[in-house]
C-alpha cells in the first residue's frame, strides 16, 4: 500500500496525540508481540510502537520486519517510536485523496 505525502501528513497529525500501544521488551520481536500488533492494527488502524533498541540499524530492521509481517505502512519513525497504519476491514479513518 502506497500513501501520498498528503495522506502521510494527515496520519502523522492524527498520530501525534497517541501513546505507544505496543512496547517491545527484552525478548524483542516475538510471535506473541507480532500477534498483539496485528490485533492493535485491526482495532485502531493507526498505532505507535516503541522499540527501545539503542542501535539505529537494529531498530530500523525491526520496524521494517513489523511492516512486512503485518502488511502495514510505516508512516513515521522518530527516535524509538514508530507509527504504523493499516486500514481495518471496516475502516474508521478516512484518508484524504
Amino acid at each position: 500500500m502506497e500513501l501520498s505525502n498528503k495522506q502521510k501528513q494527515f496520519l502523522k497529525a492524527a498520530a501525534h496525540p497517541l501513546k505507544p500501544v505496543v512496547l517491545l521488551g527484552g525478548n524483542g520481536l516475538t510471535e506473541g508481540v507480532l500477534a498483539e500488533i496485528e490485533l492493535a492494527l485491526e482495532h485502531h488502524e493507526l498505532i505507535k510502537i516503541k522499540v527501545p533498541e539503542e542501535d539505529r540499524d537494529i531498530r530500523n530492521a525491526v520496524q521494517v520486519t513489523i511492516a512486512e509481517h503485518t502488511k502495514a505502512v510505516l508512516v513515521q519513525s522518530i527516535g524509538k517510536v514508530a507509527v504504523f497504519y493499516r486500514p481495518a476491514t471496516e475502516p474508521k479513518i478516512r484518508l484524504p485523496r
